[in-house]
């Protein structure tokens, strides 16, 4: 019995397709789903997002939002998603240049300092991704 994976950002349906497994990044950590799985609700936090079908593994960048499971589906609603293979390693780069640089000049009481300690941590994501999986593909 397979696992009906449904991501959805605000733009687009992302993944809509039976799975074997996903394992997601959870508030309090990362967590892992299986058909037949008990029924619960969470916070997902920024982090890979990883499922397996027949064998294969998808990779996906994810950034905050919730997952709502049961024993027969998952639906993730999250901010932004982005597949390891989609991921424009220089925009990335950008990216995590420009937050390192804000970060300096922001004092830790700063209400800026959160969101660039999120943006950093989202291009460091999405490096990683990359170097792992992305080019390879």
């Amino acid at each position: 019995m397979p696992l009906k994976l449904t991501i959805i950002t605000p733009e687009k349906i992302i993944v809509d397709k039976d799975v074997d497994e996903v394992v997601a990044p959870g508030w309090l950590g990362e967590f892992g789903v299986l058909p037949g799985h008990a029924r619960f609700i969470t916070l997902l936090n920024i982090g890979e997002l990883i499922y397996k079908t027949g064998g294969e593994e998808e990779h996906l960048a994810v950034n905050w939002g919730f997952a709502e499971i049961n024993q027969t589906r998952m639906t993730v609603l999250v901010e932004t998603a982005e597949f390891d293979h989609d991921i424009d390693f220089k925009r990335a780069l950008a990216a995590k240049q420009r937050a390192e640089e804000e970060i300096k000049k922001t004092s830790m009481i700063d209400a800026q300092y959160e969101a660039l300690e999120a943006a950093l941590k989202r291009a460091l994501l999405r490096l990683d991704l990359y170097q792992k999986y992305g080019k390879q593909k």
